[in-house]
């Protein structure tokens, strides 16, 4: 039954983490690690419909991961004697089984592991983490294909074997151990069953609804919100309304309010001439607004109005019209996210903008005033605050 259930949710996990390393345009060498070699997936353009997909895909990426995470551990607890059998290799096919094995359970518990801690604590360890999880995920995603090829026969006709109806009915006093067979997980004088086969499958999947309760609040909102305990990044909050989590506070970006004072300016490059406005300059252009989630790759996303210019009327303004990219480049000195590119169809989207107000204020220097990006569907990180300069390009030049 655990494998049944892992064999359903870690497809799902497996697929939304590779449409987010997608999602971050490694055709601009902006996805981390940058230089995958011949593992390097398609490329595309990223989709801006509809707006809530990568709220979808990463919410679903780091919700089902972690939901998972108690159903890993009762599989693990499982075939515990399959870890410790003597000699550990007897035949070829029995290593192939046992370096499938170190691949799975390797890769998955460095994915969980390395996964829960960046949410928890940004930046801890000593190596990168976006390159750690891509690498860790093509050594688990090795390990599962070949290890659901060696199993799934077995897991279908062990489930055949007994009714799970049966299963469901069936009290601690009158479960019987299974009968002994060619895997080696039955004991030769097994005690008396403490615990139902219900009962383990009601405690496991208790750990796991526990779990749900407390993370994907994160995601959906509603009142579910107050309960995400597990995942405090993104619970820093601004005044009034502003009041919407913050992933990384002007403090931490060192964004002082003399950068983004009276002096600022948003300076358009990649037209014929470079332009320089002001934010009262931008105010005076064509507003648009929009209600748009902002999703992180923690998981956590938030739907606010925003308020601002067209990402394409500053094409126009700066005379770069139908650009390819644009490199959008931030006040942050430092950081992995100081500047982004976006592709043609994210400036061209009627709903992508240079921010300005959000709810209907002006945006906090949280939030990144003097302006920020906001495009449909783009991972939050690349939503770049404190803009400082964007450069449109054209034709490949």
């Amino acid at each position: 039954m655990f494998g049944a259930i892992l064999l359903i949710g870690l497809p799902i996990v497996i697929v939304t983490g590779l449409l987010s390393f997608i999602a971050y345009g490694p055709q601009f060498g902006q996805a981390f690690p940058a230089d995958v070699g011949w593992l390097h997936l398609p490329y595309f353009q990223w989709p801006t419909r509809p707006s809530w997909l990568y709220r979808l895909t990463q919410g679903l990426h780091v919700g089902v991961g972690l939901i998972l995470v108690p159903i890993v551990l009762a599989k693990l607890w499982s075939v515990i004697p399959k870890f410790f059998t003597m000699p550990p290799v007897r035949s070829i096919a029995q290593a192939l089984e046992r370096l499938s094995l170190i691949a799975l359970v390797g890769g998955i518990l460095f994915e969980i592991v390395t996964g829960v801690l960046n949410i928890q604590y940004d930046y801890i360890f000593g190596f990168d983490f976006y390159t750690a999880h891509y690498w860790g995920a093509w050594v688990f995603i090795a390990g599962f294909l070949s290890h659901a090829a060696l199993k799934v026969p077995v897991m279908i006709r062990t489930l055949r074997h007994r009714s799970l109806i049966e299963v469901l009915r069936t009290r601690a006093a009158d479960t019987e151990p299974e009968a002994a067979d060619e895997t080696g997980l039955v004991s030769d004088d097994p005690d008396a069953a403490t615990v139902s086969r219900r009962g383990a499958l009601a405690l496991v999947g208790g750990g796991a609804l526990l779990v749900a309760v407390l993370t994907v609040g994160q995601s959906t909102g509603g009142i579910l919100r107050n309960a995400a305990l597990l995942l405090p990044r993104g619970r820093t909050y601004g005044d009034g309304p502003n009041d919407f989590q913050i992933n990384r506070t002007a403090v931490a970006a060192q964004i002082t309010p003399e950068q983004s004072g009276d002096d600022w300016r948003l300076q358009l490059l990649g037209g014929t001439v470079p332009v320089a406005l002001t934010r009262s300059d931008l105010a005076a252009m064509p507003q648009h607004s929009a209600r748009l989630p902002i999703a992180c790759v923690e998981g956590w996303s938030t739907v606010q109005t925003w308020t601002g210019v067209r990402l394409r009327d500053l094409a126009a303004a700066a005379a770069a019209a139908d650009p390819n990219s644009a490199l959008v480049v931030s006040l942050e000195q430092s950081g992995a996210f100081k500047e982004a590119t976006l592709a043609g169809n994210q400036l061209a989207h009627e709903d992508s903008l240079l921010a300005l107000k959000v709810n209907g204020v002006d945006l906090s220097l949280d939030h990144g005033y003097p302006a920020r990006i906001i495009v449909p569907a783009l991972p939050g990180v690349h939503n770049t605050k404190w803009v400082s300069s964007i450069e449109f390009v054209r034709d490949g030049t």
